[in-house]
């Protein structure tokens, strides 16, 4: 699979019909920008009203000469194309139009040249061209594998649409194409009407949207031709469907409208259009038309995007490689990409990052887990499937709370919940978060509980508890229900639920519970461990606190400070046997994101104290990281990053999935019994 470097071209109003133009340039794994051109500010000249009247052909070249007729902007773009060449990359080119020059959305940016060679951008399979909308929705766009994505397709064909002028749409033939083009996603469908795809939308999120209507602007505004619940037209206003999709809990991650309009109509109705609007809702991807679209095209445009998505699931790749099929038509500028996704994938292949290196190393994973010589370090990751995500939890609460910081900051739980202690008071986020898991696993679990569980107000334990066992009883490869199956003597949790003592609990390894003692109170009563755990009786062995005990959990920004402070400075906090599993034995990381506060807390108090050179002496220690588009994106760089955390004599190998991708690929290579 190609990297990309990413050059990022910022336009935002002067004066007049002048604009200004700013760069950034960056490569994959390096967090800072890199400096284009001479350094002075770029300035250029757009006029879309004049450039719309020209024939295509015409319009890349005049286009052209406005934007890299400033020698500056040239060379700047020549050096970030120079610079990724050298380095073996492709360029991923995003248009970002400012608040300040919304007129830029009318103008064709698929029509642009490569200065160089005059060559259309669009179509070139090294630079990928996509448009790029700010959005207020700053939730994280979790990558998922692709055989767990699922597709929502609806085909509206009026009963009467010859009444609107217009040809009836082959139904069976667009289902077929969506189907054919995706076939390791579910695809379901819906009758063709807004309240349909709603009612659908709410029963089941989806990850792709795929919506084939007839579409026209009127008034400024999109219309699409959809139905009545009778099978009649049903001339819906674009806005409506934005409403519906941002009042969705999970929104899809690629909208697909095949509809004439749905981007603009050519002339100047390009940011009223749903397209746009869609992206501002913070839709990750969206595709639509920026003007009407000949069968013709359409037909070739369509499997040929499918068939490159399923090659790697990059969907610019994808939408460069459609438009060259279409690259002799005269309407090829018409599909257009708005996205946000820094890695441009839909989804991602589970498997080991190193292909020359890992698959080789499984067989010491397992022979550790045989031996009784493996321990789980598990992190939030795990328990999201159930709970929620911290980071979602952590947003909405900055929503709720008008948090002042920036964006970056509004999904990280401890920093949100520490601006609460001052906003509120200091048990205010432990009882906010307390509340807000019970009223998560009420609305999603509720009609499967006994009514004891949903009166009055329900102990989260006990809640968990009942929620695990219907997990495990829904799902086979639930990761709880797996962890507990490999029959470890020590488990390491930086999680506060009961989860994973409720699976050993139901496979008949009743657990022994501790929270880490980090602060003096706590130290004075911890219980002593007298005994080594075993597989039978193992430890689950809890860092960051439970919901047993409120006062041992760590969650605003200083309580990690004070677990860092005491933990570090008493080596006799954790108990012996907790501490030589984490010197002298072969870890598994499951579910951490490596920015976040619990893993670099948990490495910086416990994995970097002495003895853990020990740790050296394993030919593997097997990190699991969740793949999450904008982070750490590629295996390998996974994988140095984390060597520099453990150092450089670390054998750290990279597996690139779910922590439940990554147990059952375990589970697949452990003999029966073999686990002791």
């Amino acid at each position: 699979m190609t990297n990309y470097a990413d050059l990022e071209l910022g336009l935002h109003r002067y004066d007049g019909g002048s604009y200004t133009v700013e760069l950034r340039y960056s490569q994959p794994d390096v967090d800072t920008d890199v400096r284009l051109g001479h350094g002075n500010p770029i300035q250029v000249s757009l006029a879309p009203a004049e450039l719309a009247a020209l024939e295509p052909d015409e319009y890349g070249k005049k286009l052209n000469e406005a934007l890299f007729g400033n020698a500056d902007l040239k060379v700047a773009f020549s050096e970030a194309l120079a610079n990724a060449q050298s380095q073996g990359l492709g360029l991923r080119l995003r248009i970002l139009i400012g608040p300040s020059a919304e007129d830029l959305h009318n103008v064709r940016w698929e029509n642009l040249l490569n200065p160089n060679d005059n060559s259309p951008i669009s179509t070139n399979q090294n630079i990928l061209l996509s448009r790029y909308m700010s959005s207020m929705d700053w939730r994280p766009v979790r990558l998922l594998p692709r055989g767990s994505l699922s597709c929502l397709a609806l085909v509206s064909n009026p009963s009467n649409i010859s009444t609107a002028h217009l040809d009836p749409i082959d139904s069976q033939a667009e289902l077929d194409l969506v189907r054919n083009g995706l076939p390791n996603i579910s695809v379901n469908t819906c009758q063709g009407s807004l309240a349909a795809l709603t009612a659908s939308l709410q029963a089941s999120p989806v990850d792709v949207l795929y919506l084939v209507c007839h579409g026209y602007i009127a008034n400024g505004q999109t219309i699409l031709c959809l139905e009545n619940p009778d099978g009649s037209l049903a001339r819906t206003p674009g806005s409506e469907l934005v409403t519906a999709l941002k009042q969705q809990t999970q929104q899809p991650r690629l909208v697909m409208l095949v509809s004439c309009q749905s981007a603009g109509n050519g002339t100047g109705a390009a940011l009223t259009s749903l397209a746009p609007r869609l992206a501002e809702i913070g839709i990750p991807a969206v595709i639509a038309m920026q003007a009407n679209i000949s069968m013709a095209s359409a037909k070739l445009f369509l499997p040929a995007f499918f068939s490159a998505l399923n090659q790697d699931g990059q969907i610019d790749r994808a939408m460069s490689s459609a438009r060259n099929v279409i690259k002799g038509q005269s309407d090829v500028w018409v599909p257009v990409l708005f996205m946000r996704l820094k890695s441009g994938r839909l989804w991602y292949v589970p498997g080991f990052g190193d292909a020359n290196t890992g698959i080789q190393k499984m067989p010491s994973i397992i022979r550790y887990i045989e031996e009784g010589q493996c321990t789980p370090l598990i992190g939030p990751g795990l328990a999201e499937p159930v709970l929620g995500s911290m980071r979602d939890i952590a947003n909405r609460w900055a929503e709720r709370f008008r948090y002042p910081m920036s964006p970056n900051e509004r999904e990280s739980l401890p920093q949100v919940a520490q601006y609460l202690t001052i906003h509120q008071d200091a048990n205010f986020p432990f009882l906010e978060l307390k509340d807000t898991l019970v009223q998560h696993l009420l609305e999603r679990y509720g009609k499967d509980l006994p009514d004891e569980l949903k009166q009055g107000r329900p102990d989260l334990n006990k809640l968990m508890d009942a929620v695990g066992g219907l997990q495990r009883a829904r799902d086979p490869n639930d990761p709880h229900k797996q962890l507990a199956d490999l029959h470890l003597p020590i488990y390491i949790t930086a999680n506060q639920d009961n989860l994973l003592e409720s699976a050993l609990t139901a496979a008949g390894h009743p657990p022994i519970s501790m929270n880490c003692p980090w602060t003096q109170s706590m130290a004075r009563k911890a219980p002593v461990l007298k005994e080594d755990p075993t597989p039978d009786n193992p430890l689950v062995y809890h860092l960051f606190g439970s919901w047993s005990d409120r006062n041992s959990i760590v969650l605003t920004e200083d309580n990690y400070f004070d677990f860092l402070i005491g933990v570090t400075s008493n080596n006799d906090v954790i108990p012996e046997q907790v501490g030589l599993a984490l010197s002298d034995s072969s870890l598994l990381f499951l579910g951490f994101q490596t920015q976040d506060w619990n893993f670099r807390v948990l490495y910086r108090s416990v994995l970097a104290k002495p003895g853990s050179t020990r740790r050296s002496s394993y030919t593997q220690i097997a990190a699991q990281i969740e793949p999450e588009d904008g982070r750490i994106l590629e295996p390998l760089g996974a994988r140095k990053y984390l060597q520099d955390y453990f150092g450089k004599n670390s054998d750290i190998d990279i597996f690139w999935g779910s922590p439940q991708d990554f147990l059952t690929e375990i589970m697949k290579n452990i003999q029966p019994g073999g686990a002791q």
